[in-house]
């Protein structure tokens, strides 16, 4: 099984590609402030990544995450309301990592050590925009619907 994932800043889509078929095709929303690799850029890093770690296996619908752990809580509007400016990370965690010495990994422009995720946002009426702080938003179906058919080291390039 041949799989990656592309990332079209310009499109603002994802896709997973299996042996050269397209098996999903979903409208996301990467940084607002564009792309970009340096660490406290909140851009979006291009180039090529694989997917370091998967997190949130069989959590529910719309779970949240802090740190990479699910605190316990799902997501509502009153949930939002009492948590204001919360950079909300939903569902589940494909946490990125770089594989380009200088580009996207290691020092100053490493992926991982910025926290790069593709996960799941509450703003899926904002998809196709740019508007997150750096990472892939996806809607929370389908961030699941991507977890259950990807593995860890899955490759993922992200380009303009």
């Amino acid at each position: 099984m041949n799989q990656r994932i592309e990332v079209s800043l310009s499109k603002q889509r994802l896709r997973l590609w299996q042996d050269g078929a397209c098996l999903m095709d979903s409208p996301v929303s990467t940084a607002l402030k564009g792309a970009g690799e340096r660490h406290g850029s909140n851009c979006t890093p291009r180039g090529r990544h694989r997917i370091r770690a998967l997190i949130g296996r069989g959590a529910p619908l719309g779970a949240v995450f802090v740190g990479r752990r699910q605190t316990g809580e799902v997501y509502t509007a009153a949930l939002a309301a009492a948590h204001p400016g919360r950079d909300w990370i939903l569902s589940r965690i494909l946490w990125l990592g770089g594989l380009e010495p200088g580009i996207n990994r290691y020092a100053a422009v490493d992926t991982q050590s910025r926290y790069i995720y593709i996960h799941g946002t509450p703003e899926e009426d904002r998809l196709g925009q740019p508007v997150s702080h750096g990472c892939v938003r996806m809607a929370n179906t389908e961030v699941i619907r991507l977890f259950d058919q990807v593995r860890a080291g899955c490759p993922v390039d992200i380009h303009d």
